[in-house]
């Protein structure tokens, strides 16, 4: 039975062919290669550049730039960062509904420092997806890969939006937009959830 590989997910398909989508990116068949015999059965590492590699003139130094962006790959930092606001929001969402339900000015101002810390640490996850995309998949851009970018630009839009909210209207969880205002974290909450299943199928190719 031969064995294919996509080279954007590095998922393995069993078949006479390729199939004409990877089930894990959406990638084309013509993405897969034919792995030798034995391959397969052969610890493979990760290649970090394939593409700059073919890009970069022979003899050209590495940059300071890309051997951070490098070592961010190799150690997972994309998938270390992201835990933190995955982490987060759905604890700090349910404070806000429980505020919102309670008409508790203290949970208000838990949920307030919650939405804080979230964004600040939006700007690393971003970086590091960027850095995986670019150097892991080759910048592919795949259905998979175009909703995982458009969910966390939702999310990431959303939580400053609240964040800013907040700082301008304390009271908004009292006030008549409440319920627009609750709308917004659930839909920060689920676009959050959508970009981390997705990951997830990257990550573990099921």
């Amino acid at each position: 039975m031969k064995k294919w590989k996509c080279t954007i997910c590095n998922y393995i398909h069993e078949g006479d062919a390729p199939p004409e989508r990877c089930p894990i990116c959406n990638a084309p068949a013509s993405k897969f290669i034919l792995l030798e015999d034995g391959t397969e059965g052969k610890e493979e590492k990760e290649t970090i550049r394939p593409e700059r590699e073919k890009e970069t003139e022979p003899g050209k130094p590495e940059t300071a730039l890309d051997k951070l962006m490098d070592t961010l790959v190799r150690h997972h930092a994309h998938p270390v960062s992201v835990h933190i606001p995955n982490g987060m929001l759905p604890v700090t969402v349910l404070i806000i509904l429980l505020a919102w339900f309670f008409d508790s000015t203290l949970l208000s101002k838990t949920a307030f420092v919650n939405i804080i810390f979230v964004t600040l640490s939006l700007p690393l996850v971003l970086f590091t997806g960027v850095v995986e995309w670019t150097k892991k998949y080759n910048k592919a851009m795949t259905a998979l890969f175009k909703i995982k970018i458009t969910a966390a630009a939702v999310t990431s839009a959303s939580c400053l939006i609240v964040l800013l909210w907040f700082i301008a209207d304390p009271g908004v969880l009292d006030s008549p937009k409440s319920i627009i205002f609750i709308l917004l974290n659930l839909i920060m909450i689920g676009a959050a959830g959508l970009a981390g299943f997705l990951g997830g199928k990257l990550v573990f190719k099921d």
